[in-house]
């Protein structure tokens, strides 16, 4: 794979405490330096005004203020340095790239990930919450549109809700939008009943599973729901918002991914793109657990170079089997 990674990234501090830390990428580029072939690259920065193409211009500007004196926290949980701004902007800039990568016909041992940070699936069109300031993949959908491609699927399999994506195109046809995460946790949105309204009806997937999932029911997830209706709605570029703090190990959820299944989620994913003749790349959201990060997004790049993930050795328990069935018939399936 190759990925896109910005040291202003790591300018963007958050505090020593503060699960959502520049240890994050250096942890990851630890792992990833093990393999041979891994190649970087440090593509420029989102320009404003494709930031604007889905954030409110007045936010984007208090934004930059707000940086430009120094930050401080925006809110309990989002908390900015005079140096966020940049990052903000390489981190949607890393996202612009990996959709146009994609696009341009990079896959296989080339596909993209986009290693920005601060994350941005919480961004809401008009302000900033859950670490997040711009919402890094609906800048990357949106310039893909505005570039020409016909249609837009994002999966979101980051522990939470990625309230903000889902806010930005909700009332929109040419965005689908699917999440899985686990129920009741923050930000407390995305039930099953979130559609989408408007021109966006049926354009949203939520996912809501209970606590203990796991592989066996994320891989389910895909195979019966997100991937018919991607099917169905035949974009031109199918983007991952890819947290990992659905992981087992991870500080900061109850769910039971475990390393190897995030690889057999990133097969699934490969061989539909590939199979559909969809432009495929990834976009780095959460995991608060350093090792089982790196782990996850290393066991990713292993697939890409050609390992065969273990598939889970037993069925999705039954109600995570019921949540999808439930879906299969909101969406015709």
């Amino acid at each position: 794979m190759r990925y896109a990674y910005r040291e202003v990234c790591l300018d963007h501090d958050t505090g020593p405490r503060h699960p959502e830390r520049p240890d994050r990428l250096r942890a990851i580029r630890r792992a990833l330096a093990r393999h041979h072939g891994v190649e970087f690259t440090s593509p420029d920065d989102a320009t404003v005004e494709a930031v604007q193409a889905v954030h409110d211009a007045d936010y984007v500007e208090s934004v930059r203020e707000f940086c430009a004196d120094g930050g401080g926290s925006w809110d309990a949980d989002t908390v900015a340095v005079e140096a966020t701004w940049d990052a903000a902007l390489a981190s949607a800039g890393g996202a612009c790239w990996a959709a146009e990568e994609a696009l341009d016909g990079a896959d296989g041992n080339d596909t993209p990930f986009s290693l920005g940070r601060p994350p941005g699936h919480h961004a809401v069109y008009d302000d900033a919450m859950g670490f997040c300031f711009f919402n890094n993949a609906a800048v990357a959908a949106q310039a893909a549109l505005d570039g020409g491609a016909d249609g837009v699927a994002i999966l979101d399999w980051d522990v939470h809700h990625g309230n903000g994506t889902q806010d930005i195109f909700y009332d929109r046809g040419d965005v689908f939008y699917a999440s899985l995460h686990e129920q009741g946790l923050y930000p407390g949105t995305g039930e099953i009943d979130e559609t989408g309204e408007g021109d966006g009806e049926q354009a949203t997937m939520n996912l809501a599973y209970p606590a203990g999932s796991g592989d066996a029911e994320y891989a389910d997830a895909l195979d019966r729901a997100v991937f018919p209706v991607i099917e169905r709605r035949d974009p031109d570029l199918f983007l991952v918002s890819a947290g990992f703090d659905a992981h087992e190990r991870d500080p900061i959820s109850r769910m039971r991914v475990s390393t190897e299944g995030y690889g057999l989620l990133a097969q699934q994913c490969r061989d539909f793109a590939a199979e559909n003749d969809i432009a495929l790349g990834y976009v780095l959201e959460g995991g608060y657990g350093l090792e089982c990060l790196a782990e996850s997004i290393s066991t990713i790049q292993e697939v890409y170079m050609g390992k065969e993930p273990v598939h889970p050795d037993s069925d999705p328990n039954d109600g995570a089997q019921s949540i999808v069935d439930d879906l299969r018939d909101e969406f015709d399936l």
